[in-house]
């Protein structure tokens, strides 16, 4: 390891930082986007029930319920407090994202810089690079080409997965979203008729 972090001389620092960084997103995401973080078991079944849980919690859904009690009530305003919950759970994958972009076209700048070392120290009267330069300049570029793959290709997995549970979860906030709206329309609803049936009485 310690071998290819030399071969890949100073474009090692921006493909290490590359890694650790997209490394932190991923587990840090990974836990972030966990059910019982997201949407618990218990609201699941309280809208299945047609019931509205007595009070949030610090879960995605729950800070959803704690803006329906807290809030006077209106379906786009818990609507749009759904979206916001949704944009937060994408946090910090803008720079996965980046990071999928960014370490092969590292990687490629390195492969140039290696193929401009070795064909710059050819010996002009003999037509044979220096043995030293060529491989260092071949090191470096297969090197900063590998490691950059090495980085790209298991973010790209990784945030497909994410993007992915994102969707799913969205799609459940929507659902759980659209059942406080119904058990809220529910309750006025007696409410509506009796005052409108005491309207007629009076008059």
């Amino acid at each position: 390891m310690y071998k290819l972090f030399e071969d890949a001389g100073i474009f090692a620092w921006p493909l290490l930082l590359c890694s650790v960084l997209a490394l932190v997103i991923i587990v840090e995401r990974l836990i972030a986007l966990r059910s019982a973080r997201v949407i618990p078991r218990r609201y699941q079944e309280a809208f299945m029930r047609g019931e509205v849980p007595a009070e949030g919690d610090n879960t995605v859904m729950g800070r959803i319920v704690t803006a329906f009690h807290q809030a006077e009530f209106d379906s786009e305003q818990l609507k749009a407090v759904a979206r916001l919950q949704v944009t937060r759970m994408e946090r910090g994958l803008f720079i996965l994202e980046v990071i999928i972009s960014a370490a092969p076209l590292i990687g490629l700048l390195g492969t140039v810089t290696g193929l401009v070392n070795v064909f710059g120290q050819i010996d002009v009267n003999s037509g044979l690079p220096d043995s030293r330069g060529f491989v260092e300049g071949v090191a470096l570029a297969l090197t900063t080409t590998m490691i950059g793959l090495s980085i790209a290709i298991p973010a790209l997995a990784a945030n497909g997965y994410l993007q992915r549970r994102i969707d799913t979860f969205a799609a459940m906030l929507g659902v759980g979203v659209e059942r406080l709206v119904a058990i809220k329309r529910q309750q006025e609803e007696p409410t509506t008729s009796t005052a409108n049936a005491a309207a007629r009485a009076n008059a």
